[in-house]
């Protein structure tokens, strides 16, 4: 792989990591709830799914996927369903950040992990963004160097890409600045969550 494919690759792995979505919902929820450390778990659980579809991608789910549109349906529907979970109990503010933030509870590390990782699994936005455009650098991978690159680079990108993302909102002095509209935040996260479950569905 030559140093100008790579760069194609990292530009578009940025480019992605960088779209506003449920996946930076999911990071800021964790970062401004449960703090740095939760925001960074969440990030990097994130960044693991996103090198398992990469992965994934190498091995052929772009061609099995392109091929059975039934298969792609049932994850997007799958991805869907998740996201209007989210999206219904942060419209109910039950574990969401205006709970967290008012009582002082914690998010476990672990359930900042989960959600981050399983939000990355089940999105068909992801799933698109690696049959669309990552699965066409599948082919200049002909050794196993260039192919450990293909996985590593969009894992380490939106690690590092999220991790900036929780630094900046794992702020004390944002922190205070933000839970006067904590409640604001859940409401608003619910209603973009289940806008994004009803736009995935509307165009399957």
């Amino acid at each position: 792989m030559t140093l100008t494919i790579w760069f194609s690759l990292f530009t578009i792995c940025l480019l992605g990591a960088m779209s506003p979505g449920p996946s930076l919902a999911m990071i800021a929820k964790h970062s401004l709830a449960g703090g740095r450390l939760n925001g960074l778990a969440t990030a990097w659980a994130h960044a693991f799914g996103i090198g398992i579809y990469a992965f994934v991608t190498l091995i052929g789910l772009a061609v099995v996927l392109q091929q059975s549109p039934l298969l792609f349906k049932t994850i997007s529907y799958a991805g869907s369903a998740y996201l209007v979970y989210l999206g219904y109990n942060a419209l109910r503010s039950k574990g969401g950040v205006t709970e967290r933030l008012e009582s002082g509870r914690k998010t476990t590390v672990w359930q900042s992990a989960r959600e981050g990782l399983l939000i990355s699994l089940l999105s068909p936005k992801i799933a698109l963004f690696f049959i669309a455009l990552f699965s066409q650098f599948v082919a200049v991978g002909d050794s196993i160097a260039a192919k450990g690159l293909i996985v590593v680079t969009p894992f380490v990108v939106d690690g590092l890409w999220y991790t900036l993302i929780t630094f900046l909102l794992s702020s004390p002095r944002l922190i205070d600045k933000i839970r006067s509209k904590a409640l604001i935040i859940d409401r608003l996260s619910g209603v973009v969550l289940i806008l994004l479950a009803v736009r995935v569905v509307w165009t399957v």
